[in-house]
């Protein structure tokens, strides 16, 4: 059975390629949704409305080679966020890939502008991170959908104090009702939602990025009540856990903040879940992400033993400051999510640190470091200066045992 992927560019049939249009004409069975189908309607061939791997691979299953190829067609082009990519490996059928114009490169085109020095964000169905993009590229381009809507976009670039930065919407791109707008962020904070819409950010005073000293100074930091990771304990511990920047990341028992705001400069392109159960540090904690302007960082409040079932999203890399002697149930969720995820613990108690050698004890498939962190500060006392002891710290690693399957 022969399938074609087609991507259909932008939507307007006469964007089509000459060799899409062949394989569409050779095929009997055309799948897509509404949008992909209307142009084809009246044409004799079968239209099936669906883009679910299961129902075209039954829909493949059920036909013979008599019955001639199906097409599954697919908006802009097969390998730029496209549904295609869920349709490899269609048992018994032989699949051909037909390539489109993307949104993309004709949003590219319609502005004049070049697209091989862009940044691109999905908002289409995913929550990539749009801010960060846009402070550390110069041009970013953004797909839109749902409550992703390009105001609402606009004005979470003016709540990062990124409203002066040059946005061309595109709307309907390519059908007779096409419409391009240039202006800048805060222009467009009002309009309504667009269904089919692109966006092109340009920012004059993008800075790349580059992977932050960790160790920030404790002044840094808005204080409370509640103890905070001290500066030297925190460099040690981050450089130890080493977040990938696209990472995500638990900080389980975030406490006021301090290792949530370095974890989220240290992955500005990933996501950070802080959890807290003690209301006065939650409320600091919530003031120094709004400090740090982060827009990366997610606050789960209550029990991180109850809520870390909450958060779907399974973590690269788990930060444990403080886990209210849920140790075993915290890590055996973490587990459950990802077993493959890096673990760093800060423990200042022997009970801790006890704690955790008796659960990997019974967990063999688990690699620990541990190191023990003593630090002294100076204190001026009248001419002299004398060293003040810190609290010994241990801070824990733990890795997946590479010849562990």
């Amino acid at each position: 059975m022969h399938i074609y992927l087609i991507g259909t560019g932008p939507g307007n049939p006469d964007l089509l390629t000459v060799q899409a249009k062949r394989a569409i004409e050779a095929s009997t069975l055309l799948v897509g949704d509404k949008r992909m189908l209307e142009p084809f309607e009246g044409t004799g061939k079968e239209l099936v409305r669906t883009y679910r791997r299961d129902e075209i691979c039954r829909l493949a299953a059920s036909r013979t080679e008599e019955d001639g190829p199906m097409a599954v067609l697919v908006s802009g082009d097969v390998g730029f966020f496209s549904l295609a990519a869920l349709l490899k490996n269609i048992p018994d059928c032989t699949v051909t890939r037909i390539a489109g114009i993307s949104s993309l490169v004709y949003f590219a085109a319609a502005l004049e502008t070049s697209w091989n020095d862009v940044f691109i964000v999905s908002r289409h169905g995913r929550q990539e991170p749009l801010i960060p993009a846009v402070r550390q590229h110069a041009k970013v381009f953004v797909l839109t959908g749902g409550s992703e809507s390009p105001a609402a976009l606009c004005r979470s670039l003016c709540d990062a104090g990124l409203g002066a930065v040059r946005v061309a919407i595109g709307c309907n791109l390519s059908y007779d009702d096409e419409v391009i707008l240039r202006g800048t962020a805060a222009d467009f904070t009002e309009r309504g939602d667009d269904a089919l819409a692109v966006m092109m950010i340009e920012n004059d005073d993008a800075r790349p990025w580059q992977r932050p000293v960790h160790g920030l100074p404790d002044e840094a930091f808005l204080r409370g009540k509640a103890p905070m990771t001290k500066q030297e304990i925190r460099s040690v511990a981050l450089s130890k856990l080493a977040p990938a920047a696209d990472a995500v990341v638990y900080d389980i028992g975030a406490g006021t903040g301090s290792c949530t705001v370095e974890l989220s400069l240290q992955a500005p392109f990933g996501r950070i879940y802080a959890f807290e159960i003690n209301d006065d540090a939650l409320r600091v904690l919530k003031q120094n992400i709004a400090h740090f302007d982060l827009a990366n960082v997610t606050v789960v409040s209550g029990d991180a033993g109850a809520r870390l079932k909450d958060v779907e999203t399974p973590p690269d890399y788990v930060f444990i400051g403080g886990t209210k002697g849920r140790l075993a149930a915290i890590l055996d969720e973490v587990y459950r999510k990802n077993e493959a995820c890096a673990v760093v613990v800060t423990a200042i108690t022997i009970e801790t640190l006890a704690a955790l050698t008796t659960y990997y004890g019974s967990h063999p498939e688990y690699d620990l470091d541990i190191t023990q962190v003593s630090a002294a500060r100076s204190q001026k006392v009248g001419a002299s200066h004398l060293m003040m002891a810190q609290n010994p710290i241990f801070i824990v690693t733990i890795v997946r045992r590479s010849d562990v399957s």
